[in-house]
């Protein structure tokens, strides 16, 4: 069964002078300030859609990761990755680097690292960034 998450976006002004936030309506966990210096420059306490973005693909990898583990008869003990999201003014999301690190008991190195390059193509979020239908419904309002 599909399931939907929202958030939402509020931006006032300009671009490089304005400054907004954006709720994860879906959990209620919160409201968190975003500005194009948190974007572009030192976050200063703020987040980015590039943190949101890297929160989200280091979770669905970890996912993938552990579930393809499983499945394979070698559960993990615990699986940590970081997700960095590069962002280049003027140019956008230029890259994503993944660093995992886990604790698999009884699991070879060369069959970690081929169970980690499944998960990197097949976690949903790889999957989006790697190009997919975007829709859209804009309105004045």
């Amino acid at each position: 069964m599909a399931t939907t998450r929202t958030a939402n976006a509020h931006w006032e002004g300009p671009l490089l002078g304005g400054q907004g936030t954006v709720s994860l309506d879906s959990s209620g966990i919160g409201e968190y300030d975003v500005t194009w210096a948190s974007r572009a420059e030192d976050p200063a306490g703020r987040t980015s859609p590039e943190e949101l973005i890297a929160a989200a693909h280091s979770t669905c990898f970890s996912m993938a990761l552990s579930h393809a583990l499983a499945g394979a008869g070698t559960p993990p003990e615990a699986v940590d990755t970081k997700a960095d999201v590069t962002f280049q003014p003027g140019e956008g999301i230029t890259g994503v680097h993944l660093t995992v690190r886990a604790s698999v008991p009884g699991l070879s190195a060369a069959d970690f690292e081929k169970a980690a390059q499944d998960a990197k193509a097949g976690c949903p979020v790889s999957k989006a960034l790697a190009g997919t239908t975007i829709t859209l419904d804009a309105a004045l309002v």
